[in-house]
């Protein structure tokens, strides 16, 4: 088969548009191309054999779902949708799906062409990759995509900086849709999340299929690896014989001594990505970009499963008297921070002399803004201010397979919270949680969980409870829940100030050999739109290319990368973001 050219031959001539240039690859049902367009440009083409595709590729009104996922996605880390259609050849059908051509080569290409020789490259890799994730879980009807290996990530290396792109949607699947519309058979078990095993594939097996590439990266070779080829024909004697490794603890080579940036915190975090328990496994894409960025400390998962297993059993949602800096450790933001001073700490802190004025006290707020602007920080630091008991919780703490148990969970939360109160309770990702019933995919299961939650928070400020919720996407979030008596404060949280922009090149560069002097307010004036997590990049690169030049970060090197990348939030979003704050507070 190594010599297999593919059906179509060079030359051939597409739908009057495409022409073949050359054969790339077969998989198990279809073949990859690289064609050129009637308008010049370079594409890739994927070609399916219907013949050869299982019920499960398709949706209910018989389109081949790769391409109708493909249809609606726009992310720089994934590959972009251009055309799609029919072909009939030599008397057989085929589907055909064209793609924007991505000049690099496969993960899988740069790993066996050479190993990496540092850890901040390895970084940037599966940051790529995570926001590409974190944009897919967070779609309206969010997408998972099955199968992140280092054959389905494409590097971009048309600028500078490697870009890494997520590629072949051949198993993706919406969150919503059956398990039974899962069919494993093609996949390499050695990225497959065990729980995937037995049908139920989540946001978590995305993560840990990602924490394995990243072990493979810095290792050579998948966590747990075993050749399980010879059972090719033995699908669950293959499942076995790769549960059966990962009973194992989880091994960590020794790293060459010429490495750079591997420490300890590296393998917490590969420990988290690739827990065998979906609860201690990092639960969003962007909470494993906070651990990589340094920005949330990992605990070691096997002293915490230790812990648990000698006391007695824990609730699933935990609170914790909210003590630290408070404000004080968020830099700038001075205008925000007064505003929810006066208009809400002080109010709850001093409810008697607000209720003389006729004032109402709160209820909750929705703190809102484009990704990266540090809303779940800024929650924890507000709580710190006020010192109240803080609850913080995520989809996946309220979220259940069992009916019923979803609004559950949801009461049980609100009824501890009064026992405790004040307390407060920040949920992270709301728009998961309370999605508009508005939706046309919105399962019943789901319906039940925003109206539990809309009838909890009816004036829970009465009985003590304040709550936060935290979102980049307040148009998914049902509008009910936004009224009066219920989340009724809502905040904007913008792109980091000057003063926050400072800061954080600050704290980032801080524990890095840099040269004297660097002007940290001129550096804050170039990065005027930059988020928290593009900062945090810049910082990484500058010492990437310092590492490379055995100098130190200095103004040049930093000034360099900045002019040369882009902030993540492009001026469009951010009018978007502009705009949708304009609605919120009527305009």
């Amino acid at each position: 088969m190594s010599n297999y050219k593919g059906i179509l031959p060079k030359g051939f001539l597409l739908d009057t548009q495409y022409t073949v240039l050359l054969f790339i690859k077969q998989g198990s049902n279809a073949e990859t191309y690289r064609v050129k367009g009637k308008d010049g440009k370079l594409y890739f083409l994927k070609l399916f054999n219907y013949s050869k595709l299982s019920r499960t590729a398709f949706d209910n009104e018989n389109n081949l779902l790769e391409i109708e996922f493909l249809k609606k996605i726009n992310h720089e880390n994934i590959v972009s949708y251009k055309d799609s259609g029919e072909l009939i050849y030599e008397s057989k059908k085929f589907a055909y799906l064209v793609l924007d051509f991505i000049a690099g080569e496969t993960l899988a290409e740069r790993i066996s062409r050479e190993r990496f020789e540092n850890y901040y490259d390895i970084q940037q890799i599966i940051i790529d990759v995570l926001q590409g994730l974190d944009y897919l879980h967070h779609l309206s009807e969010p997408i998972i995509h099955n199968e992140i290996t280092p054959q389905n990530i494409m590097l971009d290396l048309s600028s500078n900086v490697p870009k890494a792109k997520i590629i072949d949607f051949g198993f993706a699947r919406s969150f919503h849709s059956s398990t039974k519309a899962y069919n494993k058979v093609g996949l390499n078990l050695n990225y497959v999340a065990s729980e995937c095993f037995n049908g139920l594939y989540s946001r978590q097996s995305d993560i840990f299929s990602v924490g394995a590439v990243m072990y493979q990266m810095l290792f050579g070779l998948p966590p747990w690896f075993k050749d399980v080829s010879k059972f090719i024909s033995d699908r669950t004697n293959a499942e076995d014989t790769v549960l059966q490794q990962r009973s194992k603890p989880l091994a960590f080579p020794k790293i060459p001594d010429d490495f750079v940036g591997h420490d300890e915190k590296v393998n917490l975090i590969l420990k988290k990505a690739l827990s065998q328990d979906t609860e201690n496994r990092f639960q969003s894409a962007n909470e494993f970009i906070d651990a990589i960025n340094g920005e949330i400390e990992v605990e070691d998962i096997d002293k915490v499963q230790k812990v648990k297993s000698d006391d007695k059993p824990e609730k699933k949602i935990q609170s914790k008297k909210a003590k630290g800096k408070g404000f004080d450790a968020i830099a700038g933001m001075q205008e925000l921070k007064e505003t929810i001073r006066v208009d809400i700490i002080d109010a709850l802190q001093d409810k008697e002399k607000y209720e003389k004025y006729g004032l109402t006290i709160p209820n909750g707020m929705l703190m809102y803004g484009p990704p990266g602007c540090g809303k779940t920080f800024f929650a924890e630091r507000m709580a710190e201010e006020i010192g109240f008991i803080f609850y913080q919780l995520k989809p996946s703490d309220i979220q259940s397979k069992w009916v019923n148990a979803s609004q559950e969970n949801v009461k049980n939360l609100f009824e501890e919270a009064k026992k405790n109160a004040p307390s407060i309770i920040f949920i992270d990702e709301l728009d998961a949680i309370v999605p508009s019933r508005d939706t046309a995919n919105i399962s019943h299961m789901n319906t039940s969980v925003v109206n539990e939650f809309l009838a909890q928070m009816n004036n829970c400020g009465e009985h003590g409870i304040f709550v936060i919720g935290a979102t980049n996407r307040p148009n998914a979030i049902d509008a009910a829940i936004l009224r009066s008596g219920r989340l009724d404060k809502h905040i904007y949280l913008p792109p980091p100030d000057f003063e926050a922009r400072k800061k954080m090149f600050e704290l980032y560069l801080k524990k890095r050999p840099i040269e004297l002097g660097l002007n940290y307010d001129e550096l804050a004036k170039s990065t005027h739109n930059f988020v928290s997590s593009d900062i945090k990049f810049l910082c990484d690169e500058a010492a990437r290319k310092a590492l490379k030049e055995n100098t130190r970060i200095s103004m040049d090197i930093l000034l360099e990368i900045i002019k040369n990348n882009k902030p993540s939030l492009t001026d469009k979003q951010l009018n978007e973001y502009l705009a949708i704050k304009k609605r919120m507070e009527g305009g």
